[in-house]
C-alpha cells in the first residue's frame, strides 16, 4: 500500500509518500512544492496542480491522504488553503484515486497518541515510525508524512475491525 500524504498550502504544499512493505512503513520520497511569492493565486494553483500531477504519475500511490482544513483566525489564509486542497482533490480525481481526509487532531492522535501534541513531538514520532536518520524537514513535509502514516494506521485498524473504508473517504459515495 502506497499513500501520498498532503499538507496543503499555496506558498508551500508538503507531500510525503509512505509505503507499507511487509508490515514496515517507509518513506521513499517527501518534500515541498513551493510557489513564488510574486505569483498570483491562479498561477500558484497552476504550479501546485502541475507538480501534483507529476508526483502522482511518478509514484503511483494507491490513495491520497490530505489534512482537512481547520478554521483559522485569518480568513484569507483559510480560503487559500481551501483552494490548495481543491487542487489536491482535483489532481487525485483526475487519476481516479480515492482520497482520505483527516483533521490535525486525528493525525496527531494516530502518530503520537495525543491529539494536542506539539509539532516537534509529531516530527520525532514520524522520524521513529519511518526510521529516518533525522526529523523530516521542512515542517510541511513532516506534516504530510504524518497524514500518510495516520491513513495507514487507520486502514490497519479498519481491517482488524472488519470494516470498510468509509472513515474520511472523499473518494467514495
Amino acid at each position: 500500500m502506497r499513500v501520498l500524504g498532503i499538507d496543503p498550502g499555496t506558498a508551500m504544499l508538503g507531500y510525503g509518500l509512505v509505503e507499507e512493505v511487509s508490515g514496515e512503513l517507509r518513506a521513499p520520497d517527501y518534500g515541498c512544492i513551493r510557489t513564488g511569492a510574486g505569483e498570483t493565486l491562479p498561477q500558484r494553483l497552476s504550479v501546485l496542480h502541475a507538480n501534483l500531477q507529476r508526483l502522482l504519475d511518478v509514484h503511483r500511490p494507491d490513495l491520497v491522504a490530505v489534512e482537512e482544513l481547520f478554521f483559522s483566525r485569518n480568513a484569507r489564509t483559510a480560503l487559500a488553503v481551501g483552494q490548495a486542497r481543491g487542487v489536491v482533490l482535483l489532481a487525485a480525481a483526475q487519476r481516479e484515486l480515492s482520497v482520505r481526509e483527516y483533521t490535525p487532531l486525528q493525525v496527531k492522535q494516530a502518530v503520537v497518541g495525543y491529539g494536542r501534541a506539539e509539532k516537534a513531538q509529531v516530527q520525532l514520532m514520524v522520524q521513529r515510525i519511518l526510521r529516518l536518520g533525522a526529523p523530516p524537514r521542512p515542517d510541511d513535509a513532516a506534516d504530510a508524512l504524518a497524514v500518510a502514516v495516520c491513513c495507514l494506521h487507520r486502514r490497519r485498524l479498519e481491517e482488524i475491525m472488519g470494516g470498510g473504508g468509509g472513515d474520511g473517504d472523499a473518494g467514495r459515495g
